[in-house]
């Protein structure tokens, strides 16, 4: 099966999607306390939670088009969502290492896209 367009953008969206979730785990953890009555009122926590859900359907929705191959590493891209994101809202410095890993993960997902493309030179045959 060949991974449609559509479902690699609707996978990069869900990565979009659950890394802002973590922004907002994140914002609801600064007040996070172990009772119902605040679990239930910490707001940031509850739209978390809802983000992560749209994305988990979303993510489901996109695998139905594609190579579970190719689609899942493109959910390596949220490392990179989050440390941007991470740095606007938090002020997380983005050091060397950082932006070696970030450029390190796209490079990498643009090799796994790339090797999913069929290769006419090479033919596949069944064990016998």
């Amino acid at each position: 099966m060949a991974t449609k367009l559509w479902a690699f953008g609707l996978v990069l969206f869900c990565t979009v999607l659950t890394s802002t979730a973590q922004i907002f785990y994140k914002l609801g953890a600064n007040k996070l306390e172990f009772n119902f009555i605040s679990l239930v009122t910490n707001y940031h926590l509850m739209i978390g939670m809802l983000i992560y859900g749209v994305g988990a359907v979303l993510l489901l929705t996109a695998l139905k088009g594609g190579e579970l191959s190719v689609l899942y590493p493109v959910i390596a891209t949220s490392y990179v969502w989050v440390s941007l994101l991470s740095a606007h809202f938090f002020n997380d410095p983005l050091n060397f290492y950082k932006w070696a890993g970030i450029i390190t993960i796209i490079i990498g997902i643009s090799f796994i896209g790339l090797g999913s493309k069929k290769d006419s030179s090479l033919q596949y045959t069944e064990a016998v």
